[in-house]
């Protein structure tokens, strides 16, 4: 036992955990925060400019850093001691971050705010559920994630693609520019990319400098993770207390039927812990909460925590994707030159066409990508892909001098429409090393999703085609489902308990508050009742911050 009580229990430090902490110990919470990983600091512990030469695998990927060596991350698909099962005949590949902030250190920062739409989906096409809140309701939480975090963009007036408080973007570099002139041709909207990455300094962080090595968390604080820019400052308040390589097993339930803490076990030790708290905040990522949620089960919730829908688990969606990359012989002996920038893209295609005229009904949006930044998409290991490359040599030496830099790729990522066969429940065996039930996952791909991943390969084919340029690899056909990724491979995994206006379909309400236990909050993926045609960071980010305002008026009001 840990003899303190404290005012809110966070499970995950992430993004939604992150930001939560950093508003409830703003507000006056004291506040404890359970991670699974160890300590992690980017401005710390960052490998942003260490060459690759200079590690012992030249960069290449590991068990548990499977986008390089220098990845800032610790986890990922396959983690030793922590399995998952999916049910027979199904693919799934979860991703799991075991470290201070999760996947906030390594991902691609794509900033998007959802849309009107995004909120009433089965208002206009029938499908899914619309949720029970609205633009409106979480438009002013995005403008302080902007002006607290930075993000960088054009002001565009897309209905349906909301701006922000954007600072100045990075200039396109010349690769994207020829995307630009392709899209323009074709009528695809491009414009520059919103990215969590500070072109100016904001709230004593420096602006970025364009090292290029994103990826890798930002010593400088110029790109968002979550220890950096949201638990430090909690951290400074003197109100929240950290504890590391803590495996969350169950929250507990007391003799009034309300939550009373969280159980875990500390990993250094092996031992069991508890931690109380009045208030419970799960934000350890869509599919660990309702694990954590379905394996808390007690006399009060026999089906596990705010289960008495059976929703717990139900609503799973992720990402759809694909990619295309071909050879553009205008970026053919160029003239050398740098493409400094962020590690990313400084120009994206929001999705801009009417679904009445297809056969899917939910867009896409397309990600840019090649040129002399990113050596490793289709170049280094593949010279023989282009016209007359290869051989030995002086002549393979001149062959790789000529051809670098053009090669140009493009990457898919469309909305799922939730399905009746896409869900997660725990596996009635197999438990991992510390003795927890484990999820099962349940998983498939709808004519919808098959359709969508189609229209992406046309049209990446289409944009090659209109550059003058080849691509690399033959189009997947419908016995490939035309190159869709796996689930769970894109790594945004969404729903699982959802909110809903309807407790008897739903586990959360509109506050992300449980229908069942009304000290209970879910602040990561978990509430969303739909996916977009956007990467969902800046509305988990906006959601928690509501939360957390949401759970402060209540202890005001003695609610809580």
């Amino acid at each position: 036992m840990i003899d303190t009580e404290y005012d809110v229990c966070i499970v995950g430090s992430g993004a939604g955990g992150g930001m939560a902490a950093y508003a409830l110990t703003k507000a006056g919470a004291k506040v404890v925060m359970l991670e699974a990983g160890g300590p992690w600091y980017a401005s710390k512990n960052s490998q942003m400019l260490t060459p690759s030469f200079a590690s012992p695998r030249r960069g290449a990927s590991t068990r548990i850093r499977p986008f390089g060596e220098f990845d800032a991350c610790d986890g990922g698909w396959d983690i030793e001691g922590e399995p998952y099962t999916v049910a027979s005949g199904n693919k799934f590949m979860w991703w799991r971050g075991r470290m201070l902030g999760g996947r906030t250190n390594h991902w691609g920062r794509i900033s998007l705010r959802f849309g009107p739409d995004d909120f009433k989906g089965k208002s206009r096409d029938g499908l899914g559920d619309d949720w029970p809140i609205s633009y409106d309701d979480v438009a002013p939480y995005y403008d302080r994630v902007d002006d607290l975090i930075g993000v960088f963009g054009s002001k565009e007036g897309l209905r349906n693609h909301p701006d922000g408080n954007f600072q100045p973007p990075p200039k396109p570099r010349c690769y994207e520019l020829l995307v630009k002139k392709a899209s323009d041709r074709l009528g695809i909207t491009c414009i520059p990319s919103r990215l969590s990455i500070i072109t100016q300094p904001i709230n004593g962080r420096q602006a970025c400098h364009y090292c290029g090595q994103c990826n890798r968390g930002c010593s400088v604080k110029a790109n968002f993770s979550s220890p950096d820019v949201l638990i430090g400052p909690a951290l400074q308040t003197g109100r929240l207390t950290l504890v590391t390589n803590a495996m969350a097993r169950e929250v507990t339930i007391g003799k009034n039927g309300l939550a009373d803490g969280v159980s875990y076990i500390d990993k250094a030790t092996k031992t069991d812990r508890h931690v109380s708290a009045k208030i419970i905040v799960l934000a350890a990522s869509a599919c660990e909460s309702a694990r954590l949620m379905l394996n808390s089960r007690s006399a009060y919730f026999p089906q596990g925590l705010g289960n008495s829908s059976g929703w717990v688990g139900k609503g799973l969606t992720d990402t759809t994707g694909t990619d295309v990359s071909g050879f553009i012989p205008a970026m053919v002996d160029h003239v050398p030159h740098n493409e400094d920038g962020v590690g990313g893209m400084h120009v994206y295609m929001p999705w801009w066409i009417d679904n009445k005229k297809l056969d899917f009904p939910r867009g896409y949006h397309i990600e840019v990508w090649g040129g002399l930044g990113q050596p490793s998409y289709g170049f280094m290991g593949g010279i023989h892909n282009y016209p007359g490359g290869g051989g030995y040599g002086q002549s393979l030496k001149d062959d790789y001098r000529k051809y670098y830099g053009a090669t140009i790729g493009f990457s898919g990522r469309g909305e799922m429409i939730p399905n009746a066969d896409s869900y997660m429940d725990i596996d009635p065996t197999v438990v991992d090393q510390w003795g927890i039930p484990v999820v099962r996952f349940h998983w498939k791909w709808t004519d919808a999703e098959y359709n969508q991943v189609k229209h992406m390969q046309e049209t990446f084919h289409n944009l090659i085609d209109a550059m003058g340029g080849q691509v690399f690899s033959p189009r997947p056909g419908k016995e490939q489902s035309y190159g869709i990724s796996a689930g769970g491979q894109i790594i945004h995994e969404l729903g699982c308990v959802q909110m809903g206006a309807d407790p008897k379909t739903s586990v959360l309400n509109a506050n992300c508050q449980s229908h069942d236990c009304r000290n209970v909050f879910v602040a990561d993926g978990g509430p969303f009742v739909s996916q977009a045609d956007k990467n969902p960071t800046w509305t988990i980010l906006a959601l928690a911050w509501r939360t957390a305002d949401y759970i402060t008026r209540q202890r005001k009001e003695r609610a809580l």
